[in-house]
Formats: structure tokens, sequence, C-alpha cells
């Protein structure tokens, strides 16, 4: 039987389309644009005859005539595909159509099924969705065309009647009573109608037929066995919990009590979830038995087999076991800055900009921040930067010389305002400066790349960073024999260097054949590369180090842990202090004070589990607390420019501008000399009762400035007895066998996580406190039925299944995976097949945004 391999299941899923592909003009929005590159699906587009792949959000006139397959007419055929609500995509696809003046066919594909249209909150449109958005976006569409000769100031009246438009192009309910906004038409679209020398409009709008499939296939694999959800793609967008007592972000789980919420309390981002796994388990041919691990885990998986339903008995599915586990079951794994390259990579290296924001509009916070603003997971390698050629180029810089004189040229006699704008456009390009170390030549990883068969990310994820990097620098000495190259560099067996790496890059990149042939590895090493940088490495070290030094004391006693979380509160608020005073740039390695912070997370959350109480009060004694208080509000009245921490909105100003007072005090007692005793100033008395008297009032107005920070700190620290409690009110981790310490008290280094022991105990057939199991459709018919003649059917075991599905509900990182396949080797089961997904790809940065920052409730 054939193995199970996400990015090939991905791949057949686009050739399924095919037909709708071919000679059609391809647009993608951000979400599928982030899963198309991870899977390699552009030149796959392209082999099955698009015309061009392009950019929704970002649409150009040049799309239509970006021809990949030179075809002499313009194209019939539009292809949108996107990975959130049809509603939310309507402005986009509105604004695209008017662009291809002989369009007649326009075939949208969305990730979101209809039935998940209908139930989820912000959609308008009902279970029939796809059918009703099809007349409503024609009917929009030849409102559009009609309206042209008239200059028109509004479009999409009908679909309006329902919908709200909101700024970023997002499409929400209007509240009851209040007039409903509409869309301005675009520029683009105006000017086209207005300007248009041929008569295509009538015969187009006649003509135009809109159909909407479902495509659920739209995921980010990091490897064939391992899967994240794009970033901006909306199951990953919306808001896994709604703001509560067992709440911590939006972006999480709650806290799992026992106690599992009202199916009307569902929050939307488990409600896609499920209907997202569902419909990957019937494209994969996968009959799924599900178990899951915490109140969200099991609130999907009671939807997915609500949703089973009695059609799928006499279907040849595969059988696969789906393990779905809470994130908040184990903050702690993806906070620690473990030892995994892709890890490092990821957390080195900048990331896109975001195409779209719907976060941040008014009618979206009353109704409780639905969205989130996920980090992109589309790195850039800065490859400019490493190869650092004056003479090396590459067609891509020339290529926008050419672009430019081809406007240029293009109907020169006509001073038409687009055509105008496109040769600013180009020109700004070209002399675009690097950003943030990012140049113009950048790349950026596709999963489907291998070296002979091998595919690069699935290999290095499997392996610790030292055996990663080493494996890169064989396959890079490989490469340079295979195009007979030689460098001229020092090199030892089992070390890696990054001078060695980046004179291997380098001579691999020295002609643009080579480069385009080794694309794919050179990538990879240039990330690589920059994780190894010494200002990369050095401080993601040193937070591994803070980490186990946590993790030893917390195998001691309470004050010895709490004396290790002020000392890494101390040193961060002293190195930023010396920043501020202009006496030195951060030291590479050194901790800052959001570290700090993070690693004060981790400290309490070591320190509910080896010192727990019955009460809320915190494992730490209030004398041991207080002191911990007093550091961390020394530290931000000393640097509050250095943290960006929601519990400090409103608030920060004011600290900057304290911090800016004091330094110039300082500065101004430095330069002025007292004077000795002089006579003449016994007359001086009266001004000095002044001056006594603005000083009180500056001081009262410092005092208040601290209360209301010792205040915002009081809050901080009930947010960390919370997190404290994560044993005591989770209740899968109450019997202990599940935290750090449990059963893997070997392991000297913060023990493993929480997935490689759930599945070590589960494949050994061993009892999970909490591990709930849901029967799959057949067990419900016996137990329903056949069950009352003795046909009953026995539990199944979850290591009995030859394919197993891991999902993590919040997110998932590198060492997780890797630790995951461990426990599979471990167990001895070669027949099983494994495969880990998550909600997204996690970093230590992203956590902290998570728990402190913009994406966290407190």
């Amino acid at each position: 039987m054939a193995s199970v391999d996400v990015i090939k299941s991905c791949i057949d899923s686009i050739r399924q389309i095919s037909e709708h592909i071919e000679g059609a003009v391809v647009y993608l929005d951000a979400g599928a644009t982030e899963s198309f590159q991870f899977i390699g699906a552009y030149p796959v587009l392209l082999e099955l005859g698009a015309r061009a792949v392009c950019s929704l959000e970002n649409m150009t006139v040049l799309d239509a005539v970006g021809d990949w397959n030179s075809h002499s007419e313009p194209a019939t055929k539009l292809v949108v595909i996107i990975s959130r609500l049809l509603s939310d995509a309507h402005r986009y696809i509105l604004h695209c159509l008017p662009s291809h003046q002989v369009v007649r066919h326009c075939t949208i594909f969305t990730s979101i099924s209809e039935m998940a249209h209908s139930v989820f909150p912000d959609s308008p449109l009902g279970p029939d969705a796809y059918h009703e958005y099809e007349s409503l976006l024609v009917q929009d569409y030849e409102e559009l065309s009609k309206k042209s000769g008239e200059k028109p100031r509004h479009i999409g009246s009908l679909l309006q009647e329902k919908l709200n438009l909101e700024d970023g192009g997002r499409l929400q309910f209007s509240s009851g009573g209040e007039d409903v906004p509409h869309l301005e038409a675009s520029s683009s679209g105006r000017d086209f109608f207005e300007n248009n020398p041929l008569d295509y409009i009538a015969d187009t709008v006649q003509k135009l037929v809109i159909s909407v499939h479902h495509f659920p296939m739209i995921l980010c694999p990091i490897s064939p066995r391992a899967f994240v959800l794009p970033s901006e793609g909306l199951v990953s967008e919306s808001y896994l919990s709604a703001e509560h007592e067992d709440s911590i972000s939006p972006g999480l789980p709650p806290l799992s009590t026992g106690l599992l919420s009202n199916t009307d309390d569902v929050p939307p981002g488990a409600t896609l979830t499920a209907h997202f796994l569902y419909h990957l388990a019937a494209k994969m041919d996968l009959k799924m038995e599900i178990f899951s691990l915490g109140d969200t885990s099991k609130t999907v998986g009671k939807i997915l087999t609500d949703m089973s339903s009695l059609y799928d008995i006499g279907r040849r599915k595969r059988s696969a076991g789906l393990l779905l586990i809470d994130r908040t079951l184990d903050l702690l794994t993806p906070c620690c800055h473990g030892d995994s390259l892709i890890d490092r990579i990821f957390s080195a290296l900048p990331r896109r900009e975001r195409t779209s924001s719907h976060v941040g509009s008014g009618s979206q916070l009353k109704l409780g921040s639905s969205y989130l603003q996920r980090a992109p997971l589309d790195v850039q390698i800065p490859l400019a930067k490493i190869l650092n050629e004056e003479d090396w180029k590459i067609d891509n810089f020339r290529l926008l010389e050419s672009v430019e004189a081809f406007l240029c040229g293009w109907d020169s006699g006509n001073s038409d305002s687009h055509v105008a704008d496109l040769i600013n456009l180009s020109r700004k390009v070209h002399d675009k400066p690097s950003h943030a170390g990012i140049d113009i030549l950048t790349g950026s990883f596709v999963s489907s790349d291998n070296f002979r068969g091998m595919p690069f990310l699935e290999a290095i994820l499997d392996r610790r960073t030292k055996d990663g990097a080493l494996l890169v620098k064989k396959w890079l000495q490989e490469t340079l024999r295979r195009e007979n190259v030689t460098v001229n560099v020092k090199s030892r067996p089992s070390v890696v260097t990054t001078p060695e790496l980046q004179a291997m890059i380098k001579a691999l990149s020295r002609s643009q054949s080579s480069f385009l042939r080794n694309k794919g590895i050179i990538q990879l090493a240039s990330a690589t590369l920059s994780a190894l940088e010494e200002s990369n490495c050095t401080k993601w070290d040193a937070f591994s180090s803070a980490v186990k030094i946590l993790s030893v004391s917390s195998g001691e006693t309470s004050q010895s842990l709490a004396a290790q979380i002020g000392d890494l509160i101390n040193k961060s608020a002293l190195l930023g202090s010396q920043v501020n005073k202009g006496k030195g740039d951060i030291s590479k390695g050194l901790i800052s004070l959001q570290d700090a912070l993070l690693l004060m997370i981790i400290g309490y959350i070591l320190a509910g589990e080896n010192f727990p109480t019955s009460s809320s009060d915190g494992p730490f004694s209030w004398q041991e607390e207080r002191l911990l208080k007093e550091a961390v509000v020394d530290a931000l009245l000393e640097n509050p420019s250095v943290v960006n921490l929601k519990f400090l909105d409103g608030l920060k100003k004011e600290l900057e501008a304290n911090v800016s007072k004091l330094k110039s005090e300082e500065a101004t007692e430095e330069v002025l000399e007292i004077d000795d005793f002089d006579d003449d100033q016994w007359g001086k008395w009266g001004e000095e009762d002044d001056e006594d008297d603005n000083k009180n009032e500056q001081v009262y107005g410092d005092m208040q400035l601290k209360l209301e920070l010792r205040d915002r700190v009081d809050n901080f620290f009930k947010f960390l007895h919370k997190l404290s409690d994560l044993k005591r009110k989770n209740v899968p981790l109450r019997d202990g066998s599940l935290t750090v310490g449990g059963n893997f008290d070997e392991d000297t280094y913060v023990g493993k996580g929480l997935v490689y022991k759930l599945l070590t105990r589960v494949l050994g057939k061993y009892e999970v406190l909490g591990l709930e199991y849901h029967s799959s459709t057949v067990g419900r018919l016996f137990k329903s039925g056949f069950g009352r003649f003795g046909l009953g059917q026995a539990k199944p075991s979850l290591a009995d299944q030859n394919v197993i599905l891991v999902f993590v509900i919040g997110g998932i990182n590198g060492l997780e995976v890797r630790e995951a396949m461990e426990a599979l080797a471990e167990s001895g089961r070669p027949d099983i097949e494994l495969l880990v997904g998550g909600t997204t790809l996690l970093t230590p940065d992203d956590m902290l945004d998570l728990l402190l920052g913009d994406s966290s409730y407190f």
C-alpha cells in the first residue's frame, strides 16, 4: 500500500482540477500563495497550462499580459484559489474581473466548505453558500458594468444589503439600523471601462459564468510527513478561545478543566479545524479513529464524529488514527529554545510582510477580536547579503530594467495614469534599498526540494542542530563534486563553520546556470548559515542555558528558583540601562528584558509543576514574590522602550518620558558644578520654597506613575499564577505522567515535550488520563443497533493503527516533530506511518506574542 505523503496529496488535488487551470490566469490569495510555495505547486500550475500565476490582493493590469505559455489570444478563463470566506475575497475578485477584457469563465476554489460557511459567525452566506455567492457575484459585476458609463460611485449594492465592507477587504455583518457604506469603485476598473476602445463589455457581461468549488488541500507542508496551516488562511487566523477566566490567548485553546462548553459557544477556530481535518482525511482516503486530549480537542473530535455519515461505511478507505492535542497542555516546549535547526532557522530569518490585515477594524473588535495576526511562514533568505559579489548579477536585476523599458515604450503617446504609475513603481523597485538586511534577491523554502530523492526539510527536521548542519554541509560538498567545482577552504569532517558554508555557497552561485540548477540546496545552506551566525547562535545558546539553569533549580527549592528568575531580570535590566545611557550596544548573546520575561513564564510553569499549591496565590512565598515584583517594576521603569507588552498599553509613553527626564537630569548634574557656600544665597530662601513646591508636584507625578506600573505588574503576576496552575487545572496533567518531570527524570534538559511522552505511552499501550476516544461511524452503529445482539465492538487503541496523524490545536514547533519521530523509532513499530500537524509553526517569539503581546488576552 502506498505511503502517506502530504505533499503528493496536495499535488494530486491540483491535478484533479487541471481542466479549470488549462488556459486560465490563476489568482491566489495570501494563504494559498504561502501554501503553494511550500508545496512547490507553481511549476505544476504552469505544466497544467496556466497562463500566469498572480496575487489576488496585489492585482495589476500586467496580469493580463504576463503569459508564460505563449498564447497569442487573451485568456478567457480566470481561476481564483482562496483560503478564506467568499465574502472576505469578494472585494478582490470584483476588482480583478474588469482587468481581463474577454473573460468568459471565472472559477473560484475556496478551502472553506459550504457547511463551514454556514456555521462561521462572520459569514453572511447560508448552507447553499456556493450557489448563493455565484448569483450575487454575477449581479454585482453586472451592476458595476452597467454603471461604468456613468462614472459610478457605488458598486455591489445587492451583496452589500447583507454585508458591511470593512477595511482590508473583509465583509462583515452590518449592525441593525445603521446605513451600510458602499465600496468605492477601483480606479483601475473605472479607467478600464472609460478608456477601453474595444467593445467587449456587453458581450462579457452576458456570457460571464461564475462557478464556486471546494478545494480543501491548502496547507503548508514542512515535509511530506509534517504540515501546518497557512498563516493568512482563515483556519489559522480564527480565534481558538473566547475571552474568559480559563483563556490565555485567542490563538491558544483555553485551559482544560474537563467541562466542555456548549455547542453554541464553540470558537470559530475549533469549528474550522474540525472541517479542515474531515476533508483532509477524505482527500487522503483515510477513515479516522479519533482520539483527543484536552477540552478543545474533545470539542473538535465531537464535531468530526458528528460530521461522519453512514455513506462512508461502504467506501474502501484506509484506517488511520487521529490524535488531537491542546497546545495549552504543554506551553513549555514552544517557549524554550530547543535543539532543532528548523526552529533556529525560522527564528533567525526575517519573514515577509503580511499581504492582508483583518485585525483592528472597529466592528471586529466589538466581535471579540475574531482574527489573529499570525507571522507569515515565508522566511526571507538574504542571498544577496551572503553572496556579496559586485560582479555577480542574476537576470532578476536586469529584468526590472527591461520591464521599465517595456512600459515606457508601451503606448508612449498615451499619458494614461496607470501607465505612468507602473513606470514610477518599477523605478521605485529598481532603486529600493535593502530593508532589514533583505535585498531584492531573496529566497524561501520549498519543502518539495530534494537531493537525490531525499527531501531537504524532512531530513534536517529529523535531526538535531549539529547533525542537521553537517548534513547540509555534506549535500553542498556532493553538489560541488557533481558540478566539478573546487573550493579552497579548510574543512574538518565533524565541524561546520560559517566561513566554510559561505565559501561553498559562493562557489555554487558563480554562474547563473549552476545557481538555477542547485537553487534548493543553496537556499537551504544560506538559511542554515544565517541561523548559525554568531549573533543568532550565541543568543539561542544563552537562552537554552538559562532554561537549563531554571530546570535544575526547579528540582531543588522554590527559593533557589526564585533567585535564578530574579537574577535574570536584574541582569537584563542592567544591560538595558547601559544601552539607554549610551554606554554601548547590546552584547551578543546577552538576554534582553523580553527574553527575561519569557524565561520568567517558563520558571513559573516549572515552579507550578514542582511546587504545586492548592491555592491561586502562586508557587512562591510572598517574600520571594515581592522581590520578583520589585525587580520587574525597576526593570520596566529603566527600560520601557525595549519591550512590547500588552499590559503596558497606555502607559508606555509615560514610562519612556520618565526615562528621558531622568537621563536629562543626570546629564545636568554632571555638567553643573556646585559653588562654595555664598552669603548671597540667604536671600533666595523664598525662591527655594517655590522650587520645593514644584519638586513635590513632580515627585507626586512620579509616584502616580510607579503606582500605576505596580498595578499592571500585579496583574502580570496574577497571569503568571494562572500559568503555574496549569498542572492542577488541566485534567490530563494531574497524574504527573505527562508533565515535564513525569517518567522521564533521566532527561537533564527540561525533559521531552508532551507529544513525545504521549506517543510513547500510547504506542506502549499504557493508559493516559484524559485521553478520550470518539466512536467512529461503524462503532456508533454497533453501539446503537447490533450491540443489542451481542455484536459489540471493543474500544480500539491508537497503537493498532498503521497510520497516525497527530494534530496539535494551537501550533507546533520543529523540536516536537523530531521528538515525535524519535518516539515512533523507539517504539519498534516500523509498520506505523506518522504524520504531525498543527495550527501554525511556533517560535519562542510567537509564544511571547501569544502570551504577553498583541495576540494575548492579558
